[in-house]
């Protein structure tokens, strides 16, 4: 068996799901073991940073509560930082353009499957249906992606 493939795949996936599956045509995996092994890894990163993405908004207001606290101590002036970026904006375009099936299936699409669950977490985390749509949508953009990734192995 080739468990160390399965592992790298599975870990990049965590981290980096829309490109993950194009290591598998190179590791000579076949579809179903490329799709498995990205899909098993997203789906754990789903479910760490989906369901303890409380714990990462917590934190980082307090960090950013500790900073103005220091700031004000020190009688330093606290760096301006826009709360509303081009990133954020974008966000809440699609928010609003896509609603809760466009954000839980894309977000951790083409953000990365943390960032992406968490933003899904913080707009719709209090709908029972929003995780099991992330999952869904995993599957569905890992069918696409393994697809392409193959495709273009059989073209060359």
């Amino acid at each position: 068996m080739h468990w160390h493939l399965y592992i790298s795949l599975f870990g990049l996936s965590m981290i980096k799901f829309m490109f993950a599956p194009f290591g598998g045509p190179a590791m000579k995996l076949n579809f179903f073991e490329t799709y498995l092994s990205c899909v098993a890894g997203a789906f754990a990163a789903a479910f760490i940073f989906y369901f303890s993405s409380e714990f990462f908004m917590i934190r980082a207001h307090n960090k950013r509560k500790a900073l103005l606290h220091a700031s004000i101590t020190n009688g330093t002036p606290l760096k301006y930082k826009p709360k509303f970026t081009r990133f954020n904006k974008l966000i809440v375009r699609l928010k609003r353009r896509l609603g809760i099936y466009g954000i839980a299936f894309y977000a951790p699409l083409f953000l990365s499957v943390p960032v992406g669950s968490i933003v899904t977490a913080k707009f719709y985390g209090k709908e029972k249906r929003t995780f099991p749509l992330i999952l869904l949508g995993i599957c569905i953009n890992g069918l696409i992606t393994t697809g392409i990734a193959y495709g273009i192995k059989a073209l060359f």
